[in-house]
C-alpha cells in the first residue's frame, strides 16, 4: 500500500504502509491521475479475479484524490462482495500464521478502499448496518509480531478509526455492541507503536461519546481492564517515550476522570509517573497534553473547583500498583455494586 496516506484522518497521525516487495507494483501507472471512466473501468475490474489485484492497487493509492469513490464502492454491483472475498480469503492463513507479502499487500489494499467507505457520509451507515466491520476482527485477533501481520492489525484498525473520527453515536453504539473494546486493549498492550497508538485512539474516542464513558464504566470488569492497559502503557512510556501515543493514554484517562466513581477508583490507581516529573521533558513542547494531564491531576485531588460535584466520598492517593493495577479500594466491598451504579450505560 501507498505510504503517503493518512490511515484515519483527522485521528493520529499514522501512515498507512503495506509491506514492500510486492512485485510489479507499476508505480508510474498506479499513480496517475485518474479520469472518470478510468474510475469506472477500475471498479469494473474489481469484480474479475484477473484484473483485481491491479484495480486494487490503483484505486487504493489513488482513493484520496476520488471524492465520490465510497457511494461508486458501495452501489456498483458485487464490488463490495469482492472486496469481502478479498479478506475471507486469507482467513486460512491467520493462524498457524502464513500470510506472505503479496497476500498481505493485496489485503490491505482492500481494506484501504472499505476505509473509504467507511468514511463517506454517504456510505458510512450502510458499512454499519451491514455489519461489515466485523469480517476485519480475525484481524483484528492475530497477534503474530510479523510485519505483514502488524500492517493489516494496523490498516484494519483504520477502517475502525474512520468510523468513529466524526464522533457519531451511532457508530459508537454499534461499536459497543461488537468485540472492539477488548481487541482494541490487547492491541494497545501487545502491538507496536502505531498500532498502539490507532488502537488507544479508538479507545479514546469511545470514551469521549457518553455512552461509551457510562458503558465502560457500568461495571467493575470493564473499568479495571481499561485501568489495568493504561496503566501498564504508562509504565512502558516511562521507559520508552512517545508522545502521540502519551497525548492519547491522557486523554483517556481525562475522560474517565469525568465520572464520579471512575474518578474515586483512579485516586487509588492512578500510575506514578503521570503524578511526577517523568514526562516533563517529553511534553514541553505539547501543550495540549500539559493542559489534560494538569486537569486530570486536578480532578484527581482532594478539593474540586468550586461548583463542581465531588461526586463520592473523598480518599487519599494510595500507593499505584505495578502495572497500574487498582489498589485496595478497587476491591473492596460494594465497588462493583457502584461503578455498575452510574446509569443505563449502553448495551451489556
Amino acid at each position: 500500500m501507498d505510504s503517503g496516506h493518512a490511515m484515519v484522518q483527522g485521528g493520529p497521525n499514522t501512515r498507512s504502509a503495506g509491506p514492500r516487495g510486492q512485485p510489479g507494483e507499476q508505480k508510474d501507472t498506479a499513480t496517475q491521475p485518474l479520469d472518470k471512466d478510468r474510475i469506472f473501468s477500475l471498479v469494473q475490474d474489481l469484480v474479475n479475479p484477473n484484473e483485481r489485484e491491479q484495480a486494487l492497487l490503483i484505486l487504493s493509492k489513488n482513493r484520496d484524490s476520488i471524492p465520490d469513490l465510497a457511494p461508486i464502492l458501495w452501489y456498483s454491483f458485487g464490488t463490495m462482495t469482492a472486496l469481502l472475498q478479498e479478506i475471507i480469503s486469507i482467513y486460512p492463513v491467520l493462524s498457524p500464521p502464513k500470510l506472505t507479502v503479496m497476500e498481505s499487500n493485496r489485503a490491505c489494499n482492500s481494506l484501504a478502499l472499505l476505509q473509504s467507505v467507511a468514511s463517506h457520509p454517504t456510505t458510512r451507515a450502510l458499512f454499519m448496518h451491514g455489519h461489515m466491520p466485523l469480517f476485519l476482527y480475525p484481524f483484528l485477533n492475530t497477534t503474530s509480531k510479523e510485519k505483514t501481520f502488524e500492517y493489516l492489525r494496523v490498516t484494519s484498525l483504520g477502517v475502525i478509526g474512520a468510523l468513529v473520527k466524526t464522533d457519531e453515536t451511532e457508530a459508537i453504539s454499534f461499536l459497543l455492541q461488537t468485540e472492539i473494546i477488548p481487541l482494541c486493549l490487547r492491541i494497545m498492550e501487545t502491538g507496536n507503536e502505531l498500532s498502539k497508538t490507532v488502537a488507544t485512539f479508538i479507545v479514546q474516542k469511545i470514551l469521549l461519546d457518553d455512552m461509551g464513558l457510562q458503558y465502560i464504566c457500568q461495571t467493575y470488569e470493564r473499568f479495571s481492564h481499561v485501568a489495568l492497559i493504561l496503566g501498564k502503557m504508562v509504565h512502558g512510556l516511562a521507559k520508552q517515550q512517545s508522545s502521540r501515543l502519551l497525548k492519547h493514554v491522557v486523554r483517556c484517562y481525562l475522560r474517565l476522570s469525568d465520572n464520579s466513581r471512575a474518578r474515586e477508583a483512579l485516586r487509588q490507581c492512578l500510575p506514578e509517573p503521570l503524578k511526577h516529573v517523568t514526562f516533563v521533558n517529553g511534553l514541553k513542547d505539547d501543550q495540549t497534553t500539559k493542559r489534560w494531564l494538569a486537569q486530570l491531576l486536578h480532578n484527581l485531588s482532594e478539593l474540586p473547583p468550586p461548583g463542581m460535584a465531588q461526586g463520592g466520598s473523598s480518599g487519599a492517593n494510595g500507593p499505584s500498583q505495578p502495572g497500574g493495577q487498582a489498589g485496595p479500594m478497587l476491591h473492596g466491598p460494594g465497588m462493583n455494586q457502584s461503578l455498575g451504579s452510574t446509569g443505563n450505560g449502553g448495551p451489556q
